[in-house]
């Protein structure tokens, strides 16, 4: 048996390991388009501020793939499947074949066209060339702007501005970190943002880079002129389909998938950050670009590769972030979809700190943490587990839940789980 993996991150790294459980002799062969071992790509920005060690970026070293028997090929691009032939045709003009076919390629950064946009100067932050490329250019680098105000561009803007350069954030909505927070929550976060000096500009976007061959400043849509020497383009990331479609798979916003990660060709699999996959939450197929998702998603499609009849039941958003020493955690929704939903909240903006949770028929559909983050992990099981909370759901505004009002099947499960010593 010859297992093919296109992709060496989260997903394809967890993949190898679930394959070799239940089969030690067949062969792997796993490509990378880029010259590393597997890194991990949510520390790329920290990398940015000294002192963090380049040891902290891997995410397994050289004696992985040797005690895994992997065939890793570094730095070869695989540009064609062929479904006939069972085979993939790489960047070296060379042709392997597969009995099971991983496709694990994540996305790519979301670069907008921008009059300019070809000047020195200007970088997106999604893999290790990049970070170092920006690390390089941080001491002679006198202000910066980041194009983007989701995760990325925040964590970035925050990496740049600790390294002691003054950063104005730009971002096209009218709030920050929209994906992970509402509107008052990203306000708090704005505020608490701007008060340790970070400019944040929302409703706004770049629209020409000035300058003769490096970036000297940018003019946003709205006139403004902003003075720079470093663009980061953070503006999103979008899944790596282009082998799926020239594949002829079912592709939809991500590459469509089933329980088992198997996508329209059953010898093909798909994992991590390209993968449409059941959210738990909305009940719905869509992409859920987080690496725990990508490590276990990884799992499910090598152990099923390999023969294994392990299930995908379903994930949804968990989102952890702390920017200059004030913390959040999100899960599940964080705007009520429809005025079907009880939505409650514990605004104390200045303290810094906001509480909101969805509710559905009793049922958690998601929350917010901000400033105060201690027992999130409680409301994120109950979401997971499909939890009901018949009263005094308020509590949760100011700690966890008293067992009396949830599920009583629950209950019972919580109260005769066994002591263990």
């Amino acid at each position: 048996m010859r297992y093919v993996i296109i992709g060496n991150s989260a997903a394809g790294v967890h993949a190898v390991e679930e394959i070799r459980k239940r089969d030690g002799e067949g062969e792997i062969v796993m490509f990378s388009r880029e010259p590393y071992l597997a890194y991990s790509r949510p520390l790329i920005t920290e990398f940015l501020f000294d002192g963090v060690p380049v040891r902290k970026m891997s995410y397994r070293d050289a004696s992985f793939y040797r005690d895994n028997r992997v065939d890793l090929r570094l730095g070869v691009e695989v540009v064609e499947i062929d479904r006939e032939k069972k085979e993939v045709l790489d960047s070296r003009g060379e042709r392997t074949p597969y009995d099971k076919l991983l496709i694990a390629t994540g996305g790519t950064p979301f670069v907008p066209p921008i009059k300019g946009g070809d000047r020195g100067g200007i970088f997106t932050m999604m893999t290790w060339d990049s970070a170092k490329a920006v690390k390089e250019r941080l001491p002679k680098t006198k202000r910066a702007v980041v194009l983007g105000g989701g995760l990325i561009g925040m964590k970035t803007a925050e990496g740049i501005y600790e390294a002691g350069v003054p950063t104005t954030v730009v971002e096209l909505a009218p709030q920050i970190l929209g994906r992970i927070l509402d509107r008052r929550g990203a306000e708090i976060f704005q505020d608490y943002l701007e008060k340790k000096g970070m400019e944040i500009i929302t409703g706004d976007t770049v629209e020409e880079v000035v300058g003769e061959s490096e970036v000297e400043a940018v003019r946003l849509r709205s006139g403004r002129v902003l003075e720079c020497d470093l663009l980061i383009v953070a503006i999103g990331v979008v899944p790596n389909m282009d082998l799926a479609k020239k594949a002829g798979l079912q592709v939809n916003r991500g590459i469509v998938v089933n329980e088992r990660m198997q996508t329209s060709d059953p010898d093909i699999y798909a994992a991590g950050d390209v993968a449409e996959a059941f959210d738990i939450v909305v009940k719905e197929k869509r992409v859920n670009a987080i690496w725990p998702v990508a490590n276990r998603q990884g799992r499910i499609a090598g152990a099923n590769m390999a023969g294994g009849e392990k299930v995908f039941t379903g994930e949804f958003p968990k989102n952890s972030l702390k920017l200059l020493g004030l913390e959040m955690i999100s899960m599940g929704l964080v705007d009520s979809p429809d005025d079907s939903c009880q939505v409650i909240t514990r605004d104390e903006g200045e303290r810094y700190v906001y509480r909101k949770f969805i509710f559905k028929d009793g049922h958690v559909l998601g929350g917010i943490f901000v400033g105060e983050i201690d027992k999130a992990g409680i409301v994120t099981g109950m979401i997971k587990n499909g939890v009901r909370m018949n009263g005094n759901r308020e509590r949760l505004l100011y700690g966890p839940p008293q067992l009396i009002y949830l599920d009583e099947e629950y209950r019972e499960e919580k109260l005769t789980r066994p002591v263990v010593s």
